[in-house]
């Protein structure tokens, strides 16, 4: 039987700018809006956010989780934002039950709320907040390939209307962001996204390769410039671990004022 896969990686911008009119998040919102309406309509969403590390592989449980306000000096209506979509706890068990056969240290969390690694783009691809969500965390020590075999372990879910999103952002250096373009900084931001958008969306080059480039992606031009640390990349790996393929579209955008990109899989394997 055909197994279609899907998962988007999504560049989810500065906080909750991107839910208040903010100019340097015009083209990620008009992004994410255009990938809701082109796919069909997810039964559920599992949603990877590079705003939550634990210290095995941990799936939110709870039937309807709260939200997470995990930033800080914005504007009071931040404070205030809603999205009331419910969990799915037979989701979040079979996961974990997955991730146990495939040897991973995996565990369930009914307390914890939804960060805006997920609250934010899902307010714009989805504002009714009517699919159920969970959501499943990086793990400690951030290594590559433990997130590549953390996206292939959700292979066998049963339910194959399943939409998987990493959360996260192809650049993702703070200092940078503000301070002033440079020559320099611009040609280093080109250069990591000229290779990443290779190594995810080139077809000629086998998947033992791209696993290769994923897992070293610190080779990468630049890559510690735009990724001091890694947290925002490694949703990347885990939807790339569940694809198993090159990616069928990917989208080049401008997110304040940094190249940007985003990658969406959807592949019959």
């Amino acid at each position: 039987m055909n197994n279609q896969r899907r998962a988007l990686f999504l560049s989810h911008g500065g906080g909750p700018l991107p839910l208040l009119g903010d100019d340097a998040h015009s083209e990620m919102v008009s992004c994410l809006k255009e990938i809701a309406e082109t796919i069909s309509r997810p039964s559920a969403i599992i949603v990877v956010s590079a705003h939550w590390e634990a210290g095995s592989a941990t799936v939110t449980s709870g039937a309807n989780p709260g939200l997470i306000y995990d930033y800080s000096g914005f504007p009071p209506e931040s404070y205030e934002i809603k999205y009331p979509c419910s969990g799915n706890p037979p989701l979040a068990s079979s996961i974990t039950k997955q991730l146990g056969k495939a040897g991973i240290n995996a565990s369930s969390d009914s307390a914890r709320g939804f960060d805006h690694g997920l609250f934010v783009p899902l307010k714009i691809m989805y504002p009714e907040a009517d699919i159920p969500c969970v959501q499943l965390s990086l793990i400690k020590g951030l290594d590559p390939l433990a997130h590549i075999k953390l996206g292939r372990a959700l292979q066998d879910l049963a339910d194959q209307s399943l939409l998987l999103i990493g959360s996260g952002f192809s650049f993702h250096n703070m200092k940078a962001f503000f301070a002033p373009n440079t020559v320099d900084s611009m040609n280093a931001n080109k250069s990591f996204e000229r290779w990443l958008i290779d190594t995810c969306s080139n077809q000629n080059i086998s998947e033992e390769e791209r696993t290769e480039r994923l897992v070293n992606w610190e080779a990468a031009p630049s890559a510690r410039y735009c990724h001091p640390r890694e947290e925002h990349l490694l949703p990347l790996q885990v939807c790339y671990g569940f694809a198993a393929s090159a990616c069928t579209e990917s989208f080049e955008l401008q997110i304040l004022n940094k190249e940007s990109s985003m990658y969406l899989w959807e592949h019959e394997s």
